[in-house]
C-alpha cells in the first residue's frame, strides 16, 4: 500500500465502488515516517521525498514527505495523514518532525510534543502527566524507525531528539473527546497497529456478521467477541482450543455480533474487553464507540465501592474522565480482579437481558497490555 498513490476515477457506468472500506494512516504511522525522513535527512544532508515505514503490524509502506529541509544540525520532515474512509478529525493533518544532534548523548532518543500534539494533564490515560499525548505502541514504533535511520549518528556517540508537531492540532483536538479526558493544546499520537480501518462505517458492521456467519457455516458453535487486537490475542491465550474461526473482532459493534450470534445459534459467547468497553457493555450500548456516549462514572464508581474501595477514592472514580482511572488505582489496592469481575456481572446481567436465548454466556476482562485479569461464567452468578 502506498501513502501517495492517486485513487482511480470511478466512471459513470462503472460498478458502484466499496465505499466506507478504504484504510488509512494513524497520526503514529505519519508521525513515524515524518521522523524517520527527518532523521535521514540529518544523516545525508537531504531530507527524501519519499520514506519507507515499518508500521507496528510490521507492513512495510512508503510514505510521501513534504516540507523538508536541514541545516546539518537539525532537519524537518512532514507527512499528511490520509485517514481513509474512517470519520477522523485528524485527515489531512501535517505529522511534523523536526530532529536534532543531542552532542554526547550516546544511542539516546528523546521523543518530545511540539505545538499541536496534546498534553496530558489527568492520570488514567497510561500516559505520564506533564508528557506529550504519545501513546505506548507509535511511541516505540517512532523509536525503532528513528533508530534504524538514524545509526551512523547514534554509533558515532550521539543522541537524537525528536520534536513532533502538528500545526492546527489544537482546532482539530476540539472535536475530539481529549479535554474530557485531560489532554489539552492538540491531538493525541495513536495508532496500535498504524492501519486505520473505517470501525464506524457499515463495511465494518458487515465483515462482523460475515465472520460469525463464517464460524457458522463451518460447524463452530462457540464464538468469542472481542473489541479489538489486544483483547483478541488476550482470549485466543484463554480459549486455545478453540478453532480461530471462533474469534471475532466486533470492535464497537455489540448489537450485530450478538444479533448475528443468535440468528446463527451459537451455543456459547464469550465476550474479551478492558476496562472502558466492559462499562459499556454493561450499560447496554448496541454500539461502544467513543464517540456515541460517555461511560457511565456512576456505574464504575458504583462497582469501586462494592468491592470496598474507599469513600474517597470512590468520589474520584465518579469524577474522572476515564474507566481506566479506577481500574488503575483501583490495582494498586489489589483489587483488580475483585473490580473487573463486579464490572463483568454487570455486562453478563444486561446482555442476557439485551439478548435472551439458550446460550451460554462468558465474560473476559483484559488489562490494557492484553493481559487476561478475570473470566466470569454466567452461571457463577447469584
Amino acid at each position: 500500500m502506498s501513502a501517495h498513490a492517486l485513487p482511480e476515477k470511478v466512471r459513470k457506468g462503472d460498478p458502484k465502488r466499496d465505499r466506507g472500506s478504504r484504510t488509512g494512516f494513524s497520526t503514529g504511522a505519519n508521525s513515524a515516517a515524518a521522523a524517520a525522513a527527518a532523521t535521514l535527512g540529518l544523516v545525508h544532508g537531504q531530507v527524501p521525498d519519499f520514506i519507507d515505514c515499518v508500521l507496528p503490524n510490521t507492513q512495510r509502506v512508503r510514505f510521501a514527505i513534504t516540507g523538508g529541509w536541514t541545516d546539518g544540525r537539525r532537519a524537518r520532515a512532514v507527512s499528511i495523514k490520509d485517514a481513509g474512509d474512517d470519520p477522523d478529525a485528524t485527515n489531512g493533518a501535517h505529522l511534523t518532525a523536526e530532529v536534532e544532534r543531542l552532542p554526547g548523548a550516546a544511542g539516546r532518543i528523546e521523543l518530545r510534543g511540539g505545538p499541536g500534539v496534546g498534553v496530558v494533564t489527568k492520570p488514567g490515560l497510561g500516559l505520564e502527566v506533564g508528557g506529550p499525548a504519545i501513546n505506548p505502541v507509535p511511541r516505540r514504533n517512532i523509536h525503532a524507525n528513528v533508530e534504524a535511520a538514524g545509526q551512523p549518528i547514534l554509533e558515532a556517540g550521539d543522541g537524537i531528539a525528536v520534536t513532533l508537531s502538528v500545526p492546527g492540532g489544537d482546532e482539530m483536538a476540539k472535536k475530539t473527546l481529549n479535554a474530557r479526558l485531560g489532554i489539552v493544546g492538540g491531538i493525541s499520537i495513536l495508532g496500535t497497529t498504524g492501519i486505520v480501518r473505517p470501525y464506524s462505517t457499515a463495511a465494518f458492521r458487515a465483515s462482523v456478521v460475515q465472520a460469525v456467519d463464517v464460524a457458522a457455516n463451518q460447524g463452530q458453535r462457540t464464538v468469542v467477541f472481542t473489541t479489538g487486537g489486544r483483547t483478541e490475542k488476550c482470549a485466543m491465550r484463554c480459549f486455545p482450543a478453540l478453532d480461530e474461526a471462533c474469534f471475532v473482532q466486533m470492535g464497537d459493534f455489540v448489537k450485530a455480533a450478538f444479533q448475528t450470534a443468535l440468528k446463527q445459534g451459537m451455543q456459547h459467547i464469550v465476550v474479551g474487553a478492558m476496562v472502558g468497553k466492559l462499562t459499556k457493555i454493561a450499560q447496554g450500548l448496541s454500539v461502544t464507540h467513543a464517540w456515541r456516549e460517555e461511560v457511565d462514572r456512576a456505574l464504575i464508581a458504583e462497582a469501586a465501592a462494592e468491592v470496598g474501595a474507599p469513600p474517597d477514592l470512590v468520589e474520584e472514580i465518579r469524577a474522572a474522565e476515564t474507566a481506566r482511572f479506577a481500574a488503575e488505582r483501583l490495582a494498586e489496592l489489589n483489587l483488580a480482579v475483585a473490580f473487573h469481575r463486579a464490572l463483568a456481572e454487570r455486562a453478563i446481567r444486561s446482555l442476557r437481558q439485551r439478548y435472551p436465548g439458550p446460550h451460554r454466556l462468558t465474560v473476559l476482562a483484559c488489562n490494557f497490555e492484553g493481559v487476561p485479569i478475570v473470566t466470569v461464567e454466567e452461571h457463577e452468578l447469584a
